[in-house]
C-alpha cells in the first residue's frame, strides 16, 4: 500500500472505534443509589457506621455503557438521593451533549451545578470509561501511565476496642502497610493493639482529632517511637496557622487531608504541608484529581490518592491515576462485603490495574 492508499484507507480502519452499532439506540444516562455493607463497624473521630450509600451513573451510547461511582460526604451536605435529583435535572442537556467533548462537558457541568462534587466525579467517571472503552484503550494507557509504577496501597484500619483491633490486624495480614485512624481518647491503647500483633510500617490519620498543637506534637513525637511514616491531618481543616509549629517539631511528613478538597487549595497548603491526600470524590472526578496532582508536584508536595468507602467502580478509576502518586490509601472496595464489580486487584499490597479498556470492571451482579 502507497502512502495515497494509506491516507485513503484511514478514516475507514478508525470507524471501529468511532463510529455506532447498528441500532444501538439514543444516548441514555441512568442514575442509581447503592448501600455498600461494610465487614467491619467503621469508626473514625467523625461518625461511626455499618453501610454506606454510594452514587452511581450509567452512561449508555453507541452500544458501550460508562460506569461511574461517587461517595457523598455528610459533612458537605451531599448525599445520593440529593445527587440523584440534582443530575436528574440536568438529563436533557447531559444526554444531548457529545461525550468525546468530556473536559469541555465536565466544565459545563461545574459551572451549571455548585457542589455536590460526588455526582461530579460519578458522572467524570463514567464519561471516561465510556471514552477508554470506545478507543479500545485502558484510561492508565489513555492518561499515558505505565501500570507498573502503580503503588502498595495501605489497609485502613478504623477505631475500635483493642480486641477488635487485634482481629483486624490479624485479618489484614496480607497487606505489608496499615493506616491506623487516630483521634480519640484511646489512642495509645489503638497502637498498643496493633503493635502487639505485628511490627508493619504504619501510616496514621488523626481525622481532625488532636485538640491543640502541644498536644498534636506530644501524639506524634510518640507514633514516631512507634514506627509511622507519616501523619494525616492532625489538627482541624481551617487551622493552617498551626501546622509550621507542628512541623518544626516533629520527624515525620504531615500530610493534608480534610484541608485539601479541590485544585484551588493546593496553592495555599502548599507552605503548610508535606503533602496532600486527592480524593476523586471530593474534588469531583479524575480530571480535577489529575490537576491536584500536577499541581501539587510542581509545588514539591508530596501525593496520595485516598478514597472514602466505596466499590469496586470508585476505586479502581482513582488507581487508573495511582502511578502519578507517591502513596496510595485506595481500599474502601476491600472494607465491604457485598462489591457489585471487580476491578482493581491489590496483590502483596500493591495495586494491580485492569488491562480491559476504560476503567475494566466486570460487573458482579445480573
Amino acid at each position: 500500500m502507497n502512502r495515497r492508499d494509506l491516507l485513503k484507507a484511514a478514516p475507514v480502519m478508525a470507524l471501529p472505534a468511532c463510529t455506532a452499532p447498528p441500532g444501538s439506540g439514543p444516548p441514555r444516562l441512568e442514575f442509581k443509589s447503592r448501600q455498600l455493607r461494610l465487614k467491619h463497624t467503621w469508626t473514625t473521630v467523625m461518625s461511626s457506621s455499618t453501610t454506606r450509600d454510594t452514587f452511581h451513573v450509567e452512561y449508555t451510547r453507541d452500544g458501550v455503557t460508562g460506569r461511574g461511582e461517587g461517595a457523598p460526604i455528610v459533612r458537605y451536605g451531599e448525599s445520593a438521593a440529593q445527587a440523584i435529583e440534582r443530575l436528574e435535572r440536568e438529563r436533557a442537556w447531559l444526554e444531548a451533549a457529545d461525550p468525546w467533548r468530556f473536559a469541555k462537558l465536565m466544565g459545563e457541568v461545574f459551572e451549571k451545578i455548585e457542589a455536590n462534587f460526588a455526582a461530579k466525579a460519578a458522572l467524570d467517571i463514567a464519561l471516561l470509561d465510556w471514552v477508554g472503552q470506545r478507543l479500545g484503550v485502558p484510561l492508565y494507557r489513555y492518561f499515558g501511565l505505565d501500570p507498573a509504577d502503580a503503588p502498595v496501597t495501605t489497609f485502613s484500619i478504623g477505631i475500635d476496642t483493642a480486641e477488635v483491633i487485634r482481629k483486624k490486624v490479624e485479618e489484614a495480614a496480607e497487606y505489608p502497610v496499615l493506616k491506623i485512624k487516630v483521634g480519640l481518647d484511646n489512642d495509645e491503647e489503638i497502637i498498643g493493639a496493633v503493635r502487639s500483633v505485628t511490627d508493619k510500617p504504619l501510616r496514621v490519620d488523626a481525622n481532625e482529632g488532636f485538640k491543640t498543637k502541644e498536644e498534636a506534637v506530644e501524639k506524634i513525637l510518640w507514633l514516631e517511637k512507634q514506627g509511622i511514616e507519616f501523619m494525616e491531618q492532625p489538627m482541624p481543616a481551617a487551622n493552617l496557622e498551626d501546622m509550621n509549629w507542628i512541623r518544626q517539631r516533629v520527624n515525620v511528613p504531615i500530610i493534608a487531608d480534610e484541608s485539601c478538597l479541590h485544585p484551588e487549595d493546593i496553592p495555599r497548603l502548599a507552605p503548610h504541608f508535606d503533602g496532600v491526600n486527592i480524593k476523586i470524590d471530593k474534588c469531583g472526578g479524575l480530571l480535577e484529581g489529575w490537576r491536584m496532582i500536577q499541581m501539587a508536584r510542581a509545588l514539591g508536595l508530596k501525593t496520595m490518592l485516598g478514597c472514602m468507602i466505596s466499590s469496586s467502580c470508585a476505586i479502581t478509576a482513582a488507581a487508573h491515576l495511582s502511578p502519578l502518586v507517591d502513596y496510595a490509601d485506595l481500599d474502601g472496595h476491600l472494607l465491604i462485603s457485598n462489591d457489585p464489580f471487580e476491578g482493581v486487584k491489590v496483590v502483596n499490597g500493591k495495586l494491580v490495574l485492569p488491562i480491559a479498556p476504560g476503567l475494566g470492571l466486570r460487573v458482579r451482579e445480573a
